[in-house]
């Protein structure tokens, strides 16, 4: 065994993770995977680790590497490597090179199933024909990549079927809202050590990730104000009890702001100028163009790491504005990343949905699929098992009245 944490991580995620427990059982029995080959771009940590382990017990090989160059844990990446003879390819602090080299490793081997975080596993496999013709489907994890996978349909490059394993109801209802909420948090607090109670807090977006950011910066004392571009969201947030305002405007007295939209340059270059002195940034969506990094880094006039996590920027005004992690997904890249059963759920959900692929091959069209309600629902039934509670089941009686339509005043 190798003298690191990773195991130890390892082993304390597999050890929280019940509802991959229930499924790793049946795997271990009918190998659904054998003769399958997966490739993977996934955040490389200890959740992560058992969830590739899940699909090689259940029978697959399995290559995985990271999908943001700052989200691997290296304890776990060698652990996986020297403890379990793993086929992984990343390290935290990638370069550019390294990081699609890295992607282009887990491919090598012709692919059967894709899963990715973000879309560039799926953009680059659907630009090589010898691959595409192996893939018979695969898996989108987050928000971002979503929104790729739809583009890549609508223009008649998805050259394969894929499932938006993201805004399935297990997902999004626990991993986007909850998972992010506390995710975030302890990265901002693990980076900046700065207190969040009585502090002006901006959210950028009021998705499930933006509302569960929200709600966390409010339970810990945060005065809580939100951006949108989307009315009904706007409102939501009002009726939950924030502040609504435009970025422009809010980002002259916040104190801090966290990013979660999956859309660029939601905080401009030109909003940095009139920010509050000092502001600390944070984003939470996949890529670090939420936070303009790109104009940030070419027009600065001076920046100094002024925490190992954090770098102060000078902009040509005097102002200075402070950026969390290169503006990557602080929750990973300075944290944790979502707590372990959280992750439970969501990986769950990833590998039934793999098997659904395998039990379908042939009979999928190449377009973006929901999560089948049935997976959604057996996720839901094995966590409230693990959790020991217990939900009524209609009666025969309410069986029948739901099909009729007789009964009334």
């Amino acid at each position: 065994m190798t003298d690191n944490n990773g195991f130890l991580r390892l082993k304390w995620a597999r050890d929280h993770m019940p509802v991959c427990a229930n499924i790793r059982e049946r795997f271990l029995k009918e190998k659904p995977f054998k003769g399958i080959k997966i490739a993977m771009a996934l955040h490389v940590e200890a959740k992560t680790g058992i969830f590739a382990l899940l699909l090689t017990e259940g029978g697959a090989e399995v290559r995985l590497a990271s999908c943001n160059p700052l989200s691997s844990d290296d304890s776990v990446v060698q652990s996986l490597s020297k403890d379990y003879n793993y086929m992984v390819y990343a390290k935290k602090g990638e370069s550019e090179k390294e990081y699609y080299e890295n992607i282009n490793k887990t491919i090598e081997a012709a692919p059967d199933i894709i899963i990715d975080d973000g879309g560039d596993l799926t953009n680059l496999v659907a630009s090589k024909p010898e691959l595409v013709k192996k893939v018979i489907g695969g898996n989108e994890e987050t928000t971002t990549g979503v929104v790729r996978l739809k583009a890549m349909e609508k223009a008649g490059a998805l050259k394969f079927p894929m499932f938006d394993v993201n805004d399935a109801q297990m997902k999004h209802f626990f991993d986007n809202r909850y998972g992010s909420g506390q995710s975030a948090l302890d990265g901002f607090m693990n980076a900046t050590n700065i207190l969040i109670a009585g502090k002006n807090a901006l959210v950028a977006g009021y998705g499930y990730v933006g509302k569960g950011v929200a709600m966390r910066l409010k339970g810990m004392g945060a005065r809580v104000t939100v951006t949108e571009v989307d009315p009904v969201k706007a409102i939501e947030a009002v009726m939950d009890g924030f502040t609504v305002d435009t970025m422009n405007s809010a980002i002259r007295y916040c104190d801090l702001i966290f990013t979660a939209t999956g859309m660029k340059n939601v905080v401009s270059y030109d909003d940095m100028l009139v920010a509050k002195k000092g502001i600390i940034m944070g984003n939470v969506g996949h890529f670090n163009n939420e936070i303009d990094y790109s104009s940030l880094e070419k027009k600065n006039i001076g920046k100094t790491p002024v925490r190992n996590l954090v770098t102060e920027y000078k902009l040509e005004n005097g102002n200075t504005v402070n950026l969390i992690s290169d503006g990557r997904l602080l929750n990973l890249a300075a944290g944790q990343g979502h707590p372990v059963e959280i992750m439970d759920l969501s990986f769950a959900l990833q590998a039934l949905t793999a098997e659904y692929i395998v039990k379908n091959k042939g009979k999928l069209s190449n377009k973006v699929y929901p999560v089948p309600a049935e997976i959604d629902t057996e996720v839901a039934k094995i966590a409230l098992e693990s959790l020991n509670f217990k939900i009524d089941t209609y009666t025969e009686e309410q069986l029948k009245y739901l099909d009729s339509y007789q009964e009334g005043t």
